[in-house]
């Protein structure tokens, strides 16, 4: 059994937003951060007070963390980043949202005393006393503190405060992982109503010092207790404008809901100094206790075999899965069962019975595959799974061409008429010009599409070739009138060209073939290239051509470009089972690859200083098997760092080198030896990716570490809590359950399996009348008693499946060992 948190994040869009540059306007983009660490930065949006984003995350992390903070920056050239404001969500809050959090949050102004972070160590006992018990409190260590100061680091002190005393421990200079190891002492008078408080702060010579935290302790309740020990998770400070709003009057002592639970002003407009804007948001919280593998095999199986039964099948569960899906929840419910039949090889025949059902309830061609069913929500996330490195190949160089092209325009209506011409002989340029030059930029790139297209039927994956041959085979067997000729093509083309590769072209950051969001003249330039493709894909028909009239400089290369996209999917879908077959056997003795790309790398040796300038450009790549670098992509000398060797993937704090962006890679070399390689990203989207995908490919190694160093060991110490041994066992605790959903991930059949078993149980009172309805005689309804029964009935099966998985769900959180089901399924398969 495992508990594994999710957050699915959505930021579309923010408005009214504070004007930082001296132009009137700002380039905003968000920071998205969990627990106080950056996990996320979105593109910035130049020149905007109303920026539209509408990226999409999905971030695995332990269900022990405590919020989730949007961070809306203006991004300066020049100087420091300034910061606009943030909305703050609690997981309490999350968590009373079941459907997630969505709508529009105001910013709140960031207090510095509120920004806090990190850990502190703590002993804390009653004594007894020759008069009166003492309560001694050791301050032990703290980590992750938040550095306040230009180094990277903070020079931290804590300060003990209980009834009316303050003592104080010594400074460390130039850390965020220090350590005390001492012990004060006070008078404990009995019934006293005095909290404990320990503060943290970092000790400044010029200004005044900086809060890093807070922990108030009842001690009444410690009294009781006698003793307790741990790490305790600094808070932040009431801030001074909740102090103002409080009044003179009114105690400026915190109750422990304020301390545990940071107020929600964001969502409601509270605690806004001034307007600083609103922020749209999707953030949903998922919660799942995933039971061991065996508990869902009953499921996988019985889904499975309806898959392989296809439309012939007696229970049809995939149909009733169907209809009882709400369109809010269709998109997840299709991925999850896309997954979970690729992890068991059938993602083809299940498409396939989509396919089918969709044409038996279909009597207009023309409406073929337009809605946002099952199928084409299925088929959608199949491409995005099954095709992105497909769509990489063929689209990114397309893509990088249109952003280095110059203004575009087709439409008369739109164009913007400038000067060209060199220095001194400027003349207006006609509207004639824009619209001929602009024609023969997007006929070149449309050619240059529809050529990568016809080139690329071999680097097209296998199971994709065969799932387009599938459908093609089953419209035309649906339509095969000489009328309905080009029905078969439209079908494919209405998944390949309008669900994947026009969206791509549109928002190609969204599909990661770019870093940063096109600005409005490039936009343009996707958007009528994107329409083009439109016209392709429905085969130039006249409806197509109808819409907009201004097209028109470009039907002579979407007529070509049509008998260009029949040949290209004549010769994708002409693929055998045999060949199907030894393409996927070929790929299979292959270790598969997860990520590369280049990356500067530092490995240390000796004792001398580590700067940012030791750090070399190296091409790294990213297998099952392990991680390799070399001088280029195709160098056949490279470095190999085994997977099975890797114990950490983990940040370094920014003052190690002098920059961001570095992480490291700990590991043991051939000899056992304990080895650390330090690489450095571009940018924190960049380093997340990658330490995501370290964690994800090292998740069952068997010698991970529990605690590392963020710092380096320079000289004769670690630089982040100084300590001189340099086989210490680590100042922090290591992140490895901190990833990043990517479309390329590892499946995981467990999580999909609960995912079904959680919809299904969403939805089991539906099934249940169903059942009823579909079932005769006295005992309609009635979940099958013996195991003859239950194989006769499918959705019976599926009810007695769900009732067992039930029991089994309780019985783990009952913490009892879980019984075995009453009844395992042996299933045909």
């Amino acid at each position: 059994m495992a508990k594994r948190s999710s957050l699915s994040i959505r930021i579309v869009e923010g408005k009214n937003l504070p004007a930082k540059d001296i132009t009137g306007s700002s380039d905003p983009y968000c920071i998205v951060k969990v627990d106080n660490e950056p996990i996320i930065r979105t593109a910035t949006v130049w020149k905007t007070l109303c920026p539209f984003w509408g990226e999409e995350y999905q971030v695995h992390l332990p269900p022990t963390f405590h919020s989730v903070a949007f961070y809306v920056m203006d991004e300066d050239a020049l100087s420091r980043d300034d910061v606009i404001g943030k909305v703050c969500l609690t997981r309490d809050t999350l968590a009373t949202h079941p459907k997630g959090f969505s709508g529009w949050a105001h910013l709140m102004e960031v207090d510095p005393d509120e920004e806090v972070q990190g850990e502190i160590h703590l002993r804390l006992e009653v004594v007894p006393g020759t008069r009166a018990c003492r309560l001694r409190c050791s301050v032990l260590e703290a980590r992750d503190l938040a550095p306040k100061d230009r180094n990277g680091a903070s020079d931290p002190f804590v300060r003990v405060r209980y009834n009316g005393r303050m003592q104080e421990t010594s400074i460390v200079k130039k850390s965020c992982y220090p350590r005390w190891n001492e012990t004060f002492e006070f008078e404990l008078e009995e019934g006293a109503a005095e909290a404990l408080c320990v503060e943290a702060w970092d000790w400044d010579l010029v200004s005044r010092n900086d809060f890093l935290g807070k922990v108030v302790f009842n001690v009444q309740r410690l009294w009781a207790a006698q003793q307790e020990e741990g790490w305790f998770r600094l808070q932040p400070d009431q801030s001074k404008r909740r102090r103002e709003e409080a009044g003179a009057g009114r105690t400026a002592v915190s109750s422990s809901r304020h301390l545990h639970e940071p107020a929600m002003g964001s969502l409601d407009g509270h605690y806004c100094r001034g307007n600083l804007g609103s922020l749209q948001l999707e953030v949903r919280l998922r919660d799942e206790t995933v039971l061991p593998s065996g508990c869902y095999q009953p499921l996988v199986q019985l889904l499975c075999q309806e898959v392989k039964l296809g439309t012939q099948g007696p229970g049809q569960l995939i149909p009733l899965i169907e209809e009882t899906t709400s369109t809010d929840c269709r998109q997840d419910v299709a991925t999850t069962l896309l997954k979970l039949f690729l992890g068991q090889g059938l993602a083809k025949d299940f498409l396939d019975l989509l396919f089918q059902l969709e044409l038996g309830r279909t009597n207009e061609a023309n409406t073929l595959f337009r809605s946002n069913s099952l199928a084409s929500k299925s088929m959608e996330s199949f491409l995005k799974v099954a095709g992105m490195r497909y769509l990489h190949g063929v689209l990114g160089p397309i893509i990088d061409k249109v952003f280095e092209e110059k203004y575009v325009e087709l439409d008369p209506s739109k164009v913007e008429v400038k000067d060209v011409g060199c220095s001194g002989l400027h003349r207006p340029q006609t509207e004639a010009e824009v619209l001929e030059q602009s024609a023969q930029t997007l006929r070149a790139h449309l050619g240059a599409l529809l050529s990568a297209l016809t080139r690329s039927v071999p680097a097209c994956p296998a199971v994709v070739r065969a799932t387009f041959r599938q459908l093609f085979r089953r419209v035309r067997e649906r339509f095969p009138s000489a009328q309905d000729e080009n029905l078969p093509f439209i079908a494919v083309t209405s998944f390949l060209c309008l669900r994947f590769i026009s969206p791509a072209i549109m928002a190609p950051k969204l599909f990661h073939l770019r870093e940063r969001h096109a600005d409005a003249r490039t936009s343009r330039t996707l958007l009528l290239l994107a329409k083009a493709v439109q016209n392709v894909g429905n085969m130039d028909t006249p409806a197509s051509r109808a819409k907009e009239a201004w097209m028109e400089p470009l039907q002579p290369t979407v007529r070509q470009g049509v008998a260009q996209l029949k040949d290209f999917i004549t010769k994708l879908v002409d693929i055998q089972e045999k060949e199907e077959l030894d393409l996927q056997r070929t790929l299979s003795l292959q270790a598969p690859l997860v990520k590369e790309g280049p990356l500067f790398i530092h490995r240390t040796k000796g004792k001398g200083p580590l700067m940012s300038s030791s750090f070399k450009k190296l091409y790294f790549s990213l297998t099952t098997e392990a991680l390799s670098f070399a001088k280029t992509p195709s160098s056949k000398k490279s470095t190999l760092i085994k997977l099975a060797n890797i114990r950490a993937a983990e940040k370094v704090e920014d003052k190690s080198f002098g920059s961001s962006h570095v992480m490291q890679v700990i590991y043991t070399d051939d000899a056992g030896r304990p080895q650390t390689a330090y690489l450095q990203c571009k940018c924190v989207n960049e380093l997340n990716q990658w330490l995501s995908a370290l964690r994800k490919v090292s998740i069952n190694n068997t010698s991970l570490l529990r605690s590392y160093h963020p710092g380096v060991f320079r000289g004769d110490k670690w630089s982040c809590c100084h300590q001189r041994d340099k086989t210490d066992l680590g100042c922090d605790k290591t992140r490895s359950r901190v990833t990043l959903q990517e479309w390329n991930d590892p499946l995981d059949h467990d999580l999909e399996a609960q995912l079904i078993y959680r919809h299904l149980l969403g939805v089991e009172a539906t099934l249940r009348e169903k059942h009823q309805q579909l079932s005769a005689g006295p005992k309609a309804g009635a979940v099958p008693t013996g195991p003859g029964e239950a194989l006769g009935d499918p959705l019976a099966q599926l009810l007695q499946v769900l009732q067992d998985l039930r029991e089994a769900h309780r019985a783990s959180l009952a913490g009892s060992p879980r019984a075995e089901p009453s009844r395992l399924l042996e299933l045909q398969t």
